[in-house]
C-alpha cells in the first residue's frame, strides 16, 4: 500500500516541469505535467498528459486523461507542425512562439473535488466547476457547471449530482480548505451528506436531495 504524505508522490516514470504540486498529491506512472497548479490531495492514475492548467484540491483524474491537448493551425495552408516546430525541420533558427503561447493563454481551469473519467479530453480554455463529474471518453469543449455530470462527444450535461440548493450549500462550506487537523477530526462526515450539512451549515431536518435519473 502506498502511503502518501505532504510531499508529493511522483512515479519514477513521470515528468513534472514548471508546475506546483500540493500536499498529499500523487502523479501516476507515465504521466507528463507541465506549467500546472495541482491542488492538495488531487491525483492522477497514470498515462496522463496535463499542460497549462489549474487543478483544484481533491480532484480524481483517471488514467489516459488529456488536459489542454495540442492544437494545430487549421487556418494555415498546412496544419502540420512544420510551420511552428520549424527549428526541428531546419527551416528557421526559432520556433513559432506565438502559436505555442495561444494554448498557454487558454489554460484549463478545474475546480475542487472533480472526477474526470478514463480517457476524457479537456480542451483548451475550458472551466470545470467544483464537484463536477466528467464521464469516461468525454471530449469537453464547453464549460461544465459545479456538481454537474457531463458525458459524451462533445460532452453535454446530463444531470446534476444534487438539487441546486444542496449544491450551493456544499459550495459555501468550502470544506476542501479544511486544514489537516480538521480533516482528521471530521473526515467521516464526508461520507454522509446529511450529517455533514447539519453540522456545517445547520440544515437539521432538511435532508439533502440527490438528483436521480
Amino acid at each position: 500500500m502506498k502511503i502518501l504524505s505532504e510531499k508529493p508522490m511522483i512515479h519514477e516514470t513521470s515528468k513534472v516541469q514548471k508546475s506546483h504540486l500540493g500536499s498529499w498529491t500523487e502523479i501516476g506512472p507515465n504521466s507528463t505535467i507541465e506549467e500546472t497548479l495541482f491542488g492538495d490531495y488531487s491525483y492522477t492514475a497514470g498515462d496522463n498528459l496535463i499542460m497549462y492548467a489549474e487543478i483544484g484540491k481533491y480532484c480524481s483524474i483517471a488514467s489516459h486523461v488529456r488536459i489542454n491537448p495540442v492544437n494545430h493551425p487549421m487556418w494555415r495552408v498546412t496544419q502540420h507542425h512544420v510551420t511552428y516546430r520549424r527549428v526541428q525541420y531546419g527551416l528557421s533558427d526559432t520556433d513559432d512562439h506565438d502559436f505555442f503561447g495561444w494554448r498557454r493563454d487558454h489554460k484549463v481551469t478545474i475546480g475542487h473535488d472533480v472526477w474526470i473519467g478514463h480517457g476524457a479530453i479537456i480542451m483548451p480554455g475550458v472551466t470545470i466547476g467544483t464537484g463536477a463529474i466528467i464521464g469516461a471518453g468525454a471530449v469537453v469543449t464547453k464549460d461544465v457547471p459545479p456538481y454537474m455530470i457531463a458525458v459524451g462527444v462533445p460532452a453535454k450535461p446530463i444531470k446534476p449530482r444534487f438539487a441546486p440548493d444542496i449544491a450551493e450549500k456544499i459550495l459555501r462550506t468550502e470544506w476542501w480548505n479544511w486544514d489537516r487537523q480538521t480533516l482528521e477530526e471530521r473526515f467521516e462526515e464526508l461520507n454522509d451528506i446529511n450529517s455533514f450539512l447539519q453540522k456545517e451549515v445547520g440544515t437539521e431536518g432538511n435532508h439533502a436531495r440527490i438528483v436521480k435519473s
